[in-house]
């Protein structure tokens, strides 16, 4: 399984298996409205991300061209926009995951009213309809919260970047709409730990040092049974199919590091 399909299915299971509040309206018509009249004036590419129903509606300027997306609007019947991501760098594509990930545990850490006033922003790389390499610019903003703090639309906004310069990274930034402030990375890029319990990041850091079960059992005081409990919860909370892939996407993600 490739490193993003173990992080993307992380980031799937996160938004569609939240707790959505039946009877609560997320107001979807007003908010396509919002973006329509958006896309009009910006020219560029917006997605919105129905959580709740598990749907994708799509505007295309202009620009959605270098994606060869037709001009008129679309509806996917997925909340994530895979006909976009795949014209994406699969490295960047991961970060850029990463990063809404970190994105989603911070916002946790706030009051749900104060979700809106914050956006992600990268620079990632594709190829365009010509198959060369190029740069665009990416936002993600949470744009409608039910009362538990279910996140239920988020609209993801994909601009053309001035910056050509090659470099490493997606310079990945979260920041706050209204004021500018950058958050500083310490605040948010460890929230992913969230996902795992520390005895589990104990024995995934044990795994990836290549320590068989029975050496992690007598290391941490524990029982063989254990350690294979926790590896089988390790690898369902990372939706990858085995060990090896559970230390390629944490080490990916954060979670542990060598």
């Amino acid at each position: 399984m490739p490193q993003n399909s173990s992080v993307e299915n992380q980031l799937m299971t996160t938004f569609l298996e939240q707790k959505f509040e039946i009877g609560e309206s997320n107001d979807i018509e007003m908010y396509k409205q919002f973006v329509i009249n958006y896309v009009k004036i910006e020219q560029c590419v917006a997605v919105l991300s129905d959580y709740q129903s598990d749907k994708s509606y799509i505007y295309s300027g202009s620009f959605g061209s270098i994606f060869g997306l037709p001009d008129e609007n679309a509806v996917i019947d997925s909340a994530f926009e895979e006909c976009i991501f795949t014209k994406i760098n699969s490295d960047d594509l991961v970060e850029r995951h990463v990063l809404e990930l970190n994105f989603y545990q911070f916002l946790k850490e706030i009051p749900k009213e104060e979700y809106s006033n914050y956006s992600t922003w990268s620079r990632l790389r594709m190829k365009d309809y010509n198959d060369k390499i190029t740069y665009i610019n990416h936002r993600t903003i949470y744009l409608n919260t039910f009362n538990n703090g279910s996140i239920s639309l988020a609209l993801c906004l994909y601009l053309p970047s001035t910056d050509l310069q090659s470099r490493a990274g997606i310079d990945a930034k979260i920041f706050n709409i209204q004021t500018g402030e950058v958050i500083e990375p310490e605040k948010y890029k460890n929230n992913t730990e969230n996902i795992l319990s520390k005895r589990e990041i104990e024995v995934l850091t044990s795994v990836a040092k290549g320590n068989k079960s029975e050496q992690i059992a007598t290391e941490m005081h524990i029982s063989v049974y254990t350690v294979r409990r926790h590896r089988q919860n390790i690898i369902q909370k990372l939706k990858v199919t085995n060990t090896a892939e559970a230390v390629q996407t944490a080490i990916i993600m954060g979670v542990i590091s060598l």
